[in-house]
């Protein structure tokens, strides 16, 4: 039975030109390099300038992911941004996002889920093209964590970064069975019950401001471990799919111990897995779009490999995608 699936075309990314490294770190904040590379695996993470928003960091991912896949600005019918960091309260910097890239057409918006972000965005993508209400979707995921951190916090500003990561998906009809190129499935999840253990202490409805990021990273890893392999499993149970069948799994970014115990828990050896933690460090919904380019751009992943992509948020949010690239 034919069946509408949104085929990724192509993959970009884009990270700020200033690194920030643990060793610059361990000057401001009692923190060492073997400390954090221990405990999370980072070794440096990427900082916007000054002057430099997220609608800049996705505009330059996004011309990337459009070049790879050939499609000219005038096919593209929908742009979702993930982000947790705004240019603006409003409006969306999806609609930035478009503007720069100088799109006419269509329509534009974000979606916030935290680090869960891209999988969220990209079910959202996926529908509107699998209803046949559209037929190009650019997908990003951006942020710029860096100005909502609290940097004499050294729990949590050792463990984040900025950047952008899109990917370019279009509609293509397909068998219907597991070995069809595009999403093949996605599993989304929340509970807000956990709000106080990942939040912002700000908002423009509570506080007036931005606010800064706070997280008991303890009850995070122990959340994030068991709910990560749970919607892996389901994900690719929706797909028609085993573990045996992936060929990589592209997780969210967020910490080395967290990726190795779910990757373990799911029964995909890390070999497998696309890594990307030490170079950027925790960039929220940018993160699984980051990893995903640099696999592609590399040659690991290739056409017809079979990704799980996993994340978890603040919220929490959590969720996974079955893709065939």
């Amino acid at each position: 039975m034919s069946i509408r699936r949104a085929v990724a075309l192509g993959s970009g990314s884009y990270l700020p030109e200033r690194i920030l490294t643990n060793a610059e770190l361990s000057r401001t904040v009692d923190t060492t390099d073997e400390w954090i590379q221990t405990r999370t695996g980072i070794r440096q993470r990427h900082i916007a300038a000054d002057g430099e928003f997220t609608s800049d960091l996705a505009t330059a991912a996004a011309r990337q992911a459009l070049e790879m896949a050939g499609l000219d600005i005038g096919a593209l019918d929908l742009i979702v941004v993930a982000t947790a960091t705004p240019d603006q309260t409003f409006p969306s910097t999806a609609t930035r996002v478009q503007h720069n890239l100088g799109m006419t057409q269509g329509f534009a918006f974000d979606v916030q889920a935290v680090c869960s972000g891209f999988v969220y965005a990209l079910s959202v993508a996926a529908q509107y093209i699998e209803t046949g209400k559209i037929t190009n979707a650019l997908v990003i995921g951006a942020e710029t964590f860096s100005r909502i951190l609290d940097w004499t916090d050294r729990t949590t500003c050792v463990l984040f970064g900025d950047g952008a990561g899109a990917v370019v998906l279009q509609g293509r009809d397909g068998e219907g069975t597991k070995d069809d190129r595009g999403i093949l499935s996605t599993e989304l999840r929340s509970d807000g019950a956990h709000n106080a253990l990942l939040y912002v202490d700000g908002g423009p409805s509570s506080t007036g401001t931005a606010g800064l990021l706070r997280m008991r990273g303890k009850e995070v890893f122990r959340h994030a471990v068991s709910n990560l392999a749970a919607i892996g499993d389901e994900a690719l149970k929706s797909a028609g799919a085993t573990s045996d069948d992936v060929d990589w799994v592209v997780p969210h970014q967020a910490n080395h111990r967290i990726i190795e115990a779910t990757a373990r828990k799911v029964g995909i050896p890390m070999e497998q897995v696309i890594l990307t933690v030490s170079e950027h460090g925790n960039t929220s919904a940018a993160s699984i779009p980051l990893a995903l380019d640099q696999g592609v751009r590399d040659g690991r992943i290739t056409p017809g490999n079979l990704l799980l992509l996993e994340a978890m948020g603040g919220g929490f949010t959590w969720g996974a995608a079955a893709l065939r690239w």
